[in-house]
């Protein structure tokens, strides 16, 4: 059963320049939050908030995303508390999660399906993306059941998994790409004695960057990319170099796992307080 909370656009987008448009299967129904009476999410237990519970997807996505506003629901849970559509913003990416039923009439949780719309740049979409899936641990377009899941998402599994992979592998190969250019970065800094150990850190952190990269750890990738940054502007301070984090910033746009924030507001990734181990069990390498 659909009710006013269907979104209007059905199928699935992956590598576009605009939008993404993606359909995972939830498989548990926790975490429990609430909803204020501005519609905002916040913690459960909050006096004379309603109840609503988020599920596994929606909660992956919210930590992909990182420092935003509290998403507001567009569309609150009646009686039904995991039927809901929500939207958020982080700098230049705005995204829309629906959750609804499509078999079973909403019994049990793995009877749910969340549509996760995502506006904003492609590289940011991607690693977005690639986050969500990694924080799940598994296939999130793989559904409880097949047919149901793609007459009600108007697309087939093939098609959903296209979508989804399109964009872990654009993150994926980005952030190689990234690796490779800091590394030959060091390769012609090579030659000089003063320099030698701040260059062999440099390298380490690549090492570590690469490793992260087979674990599909995104925001490590990036932390250990920073540092071989900073290793190489130490060595040679004229030395241009560049990471998608270092970019993210210059324009004002934050990456999902900064925790640095000057709004009083609330944010939506600390809403959701207990951590979540980025673990990867898509089969990819």
């Amino acid at each position: 059963m659909v009710d006013e909370a269907e979104p209007d656009v059905a199928g699935t987008i992956g590598l576009d320049p605009n939008k993404t448009i993606l359909w995972a299967q939830a498989r548990e129904g926790q975490p429990q939050m609430s909803i204020d009476i501005e519609g905002r999410l916040r913690p459960a237990g909050i006096k004379g908030n309603s109840t609503v519970y988020l599920g596994d997807v929606a909660r992956a996505a919210l930590r992909s995303l990182g420092p935003a506003d509290p998403p507001h629901f567009d569309s609150e849970p009646g009686y039904d508390e995991q039927r809901w559509t929500f939207s958020t913003s982080a700098g230049d990416v705005t995204m829309v999660v629906f959750s609804d039923s499509y078999w079973g009439f909403g019994l049990l949780a793995r009877c749910f399906l969340n549509r996760i719309e995502i506006t904003g740049p492609l590289a940011l979409r991607a690693r977005i993306v690639h986050d969500i899936a990694a924080t799940l641990g598994r296939n999130p377009w793989e559904p409880s059941w097949s047919s149901r899941f793609e007459k009600r998402t108007s697309a087939t599994l093939a098609e959903h998994r296209i979508a989804w992979e399109g964009l872990i592998h654009h993150a994926r190969d980005e952030m190689n790409e990234e690796i490779t250019l800091l590394s030959e970065k060091v390769a012609a800094l090579r030659g000089s004695d003063d320099i030698a150990l701040i260059l062999d850190e440099a390298e380490q952190n690549l090492d570590e960057a690469r490793a992260a990269l087979a674990d599909h750890n995104a925001p490590a990738v990036e932390r250990a990319l920073a540092r071989a940054v900073q290793a190489l502007v130490e060595a040679d301070p004229t030395t241009e170099v560049r990471s998608s984090e270092t970019a993210a910033s210059g324009s004002g746009i934050m990456t999902w796992w900064d925790k640095t924030d000057e709004r009083e507001e609330v944010e939506a990734s600390h809403l959701l307080e207990d951590e979540v181990p980025l673990v990867d069990l898509t089969g990819e390498e």
